[in-house]
């Protein structure tokens, strides 16, 4: 019978604890981002080598190469995702304190947000042609 509740007040489906099935969804989502990552992340260490040692004018029209920006900023989106829900179940595995997990789980949500937003911000301006820094950073 499925959503049967036991003596201990525990409710099961398939005679699983629900609990332990809210993990499934986040699992499958690691395993998408992460085959999506792996060929994205190959092209990024080849890029990285193509463009080693290449001054400055060849990295600005790799980037200006809208398939190249676009790419790059699909690979840090992913690669952010994925960050995010590998802290979130390291965590829960080692962090006992439900409040300080949940704290700390909607604190690194939100450092990876600014990360992938500002990634994709970056790699947009030297899409456009823009300097890398906003003036007045940087030597």
């Amino acid at each position: 019978m499925s959503g049967q509740i036991k003596g201990n007040g525990a409710k099961f489906k398939n005679n699983v604890k629900v609990s332990e099935r809210h993990g499934a969804g986040e699992w499958l989502i690691e395993r998408i981002l992460l085959v999506a990552l792996l060929p994205l992340g190959l092209w990024v260490a080849s890029t990285g080598f193509t463009l080693a040692g290449a001054g400055y004018d060849a990295a600005m029209a790799w980037f200006a190469n809208p398939l190249n920006a676009v790419l790059m900023a699909i690979t840090a989106v992913i690669f952010f995702g994925y960050v995010s829900l590998a802290w979130k179940v390291i965590l829960e595995d080692y962090v006992p304190n439900v409040g300080t997990r949940g704290l700390l789980v909607l604190l690194l949500n939100i450092v990876f947000l600014v990360l992938a937003a500002a990634s994709v911000f970056f790699i947009v301006r030297l899409a456009l042609g823009s300097a890398p820094l906003p003036a007045g950073f940087g030597a």
